[in-house]
């Protein structure tokens, strides 16, 4: 009986994690669609829309918090990241907080200026780009191809070293 039970319970298993590699490997294969997020006047940043990802440039997309203290320790390393891959690569920081609840526009805008943000950076209130992107934990960073195809995603504390090889292999992959 128990010998059922446990095959029973690594048959359900065997279901669950196929399903979530079948989930990521369809989105891996298909673009993902653009949204439109409001950016906010900033260091780097204009407080117009814009579309993320954009198609027919890598993109680099990280998800931040100005509660999380990972993120803000992140933040040299993403800064260096940007100071090195040019202005081919669309560059920008999410932040999901709930705008007018939990954060304001001028809270995001002093959390950025003191941890040196001078790149995009925009809010996603409503979570479109959060859901699409499939985001569960913070900090998380996606790096995504021309075609819109998340290449990488990961989640913590990264390296400049790292994200500028995650973004190259993302160009590469472009090259003909």
């Amino acid at each position: 009986m128990r010998r059922r039970t446990y095959l029973a319970g690594l048959a359900g298993l065997g279901t669950v994690g196929g399903g979530v590699a079948v989930f990521r490997a369809r989105r891996s294969s298909d673009g993902v669609e653009p949204v439109r997020l409001e950016t906010i006047e900033a260091p780097g940043s204009s407080g117009e829309d814009v579309a993320i990802p954009e198609r027919g440039r890598v993109t680099f997309v990280e998800f931040f918090a100005t509660w999380c203290h990972v993120c803000a320790a992140s933040m040299p390393a993403v800064g260096e990241a940007y100071d090195r891959v040019g202005d081919d690569v669309q560059f920008v920081s999410v932040t999901n907080e709930p705008l007018g609840h939990a954060v304001t526009r001028a809270e995001i805008r002093d959390w950025w200026v003191d941890h040196d943000g001078r790149w995009p950076v925009a809010t996603d209130s409503d979570l479109q780009l959060t859901e699409r992107l499939d985001v569960r934990a913070l900090p998380t960073v996606l790096v995504l191809d021309a075609d819109n195809v998340v290449r990488w995603d990961a989640t913590g504390k990264h390296s400049a070293a790292t994200l500028v090889e995650r973004i190259d292999a993302a160009r590469d992959e472009g090259q003909p």
